[in-house]
C-alpha cells in the first residue's frame, strides 16, 4: 500500500514541475489583436437582445462617460422595439445633448435548421453626443 502512496506523489509532483513550464512559454507568447476598421467601429456598438431596457441604457452611457462620440445601437426583429424604447430613455432621461445621427434599416435573410429561408428585419440607430 506505500508504495502505491509514493507513486501517486511522485506522479502528482511530476506534473506539478511540467505545470509552471507551460504558463511560463505561455507568458513569454504576446497575444496580438487584429483590430480591423469594422472591429474597431464595432467596439462602441450595444447589440438589443432580450434583456430589460435598462441595461442597454446603462451600456450606452458608458460609452458616452468613457468619451465616445458616437454608440451605434442594433437590433433585430421583435427587439427592435427595445432598441427604440432604449434610445429614447436615453435622450430624455439620462444622457443631455444626445442626438440621432441616424437611423438604418435592412432586412437579412437567415436559413434555419432545416434549411428554410425567413427574412429579419434590422435596424442601427446612430447617437451622437453633441
Amino acid at each position: 500500500m506505500k508504495n502505491m502512496a509514493s507513486k501517486k506523489q511522485k506522479k502528482t509532483k511530476e506534473k506539478k514541475k511540467e505545470k509552471p513550464e507551460e504558463k511560463a512559454e505561455e507568458k513569454e507568447k504576446p497575444k496580438k489583436k487584429k483590430v480591423t476598421k469594422e472591429a474597431a467601429e464595432a467596439e462602441n456598438a450595444v447589440f438589443i437582445g432580450r434583456k430589460p431596457v435598462m441595461n442597454y441604457v446603462v451600456a450606452c452611457m458608458t460609452y458616452f462617460n468613457a468619451g465616445e462620440k458616437a454608440v451605434v445601437v442594433k437590433a433585430r426583429g421583435q427587439a427592435i422595439s427595445r432598441a427604440v424604447d432604449t434610445v429614447e430613455l436615453l435622450r430624455r432621461a439620462f444622457v443631455k445633448g444626445v442626438e440621432v445621427k441616424s437611423i438604418d434599416i435592412s432586412t437579412e435573410e437567415l436559413t434555419g435548421p432545416e434549411g428554410q429561408s425567413r427574412n429579419v428585419s434590422t435596424m442601427e440607430i446612430t447617437l451622437v453626443k453633441a
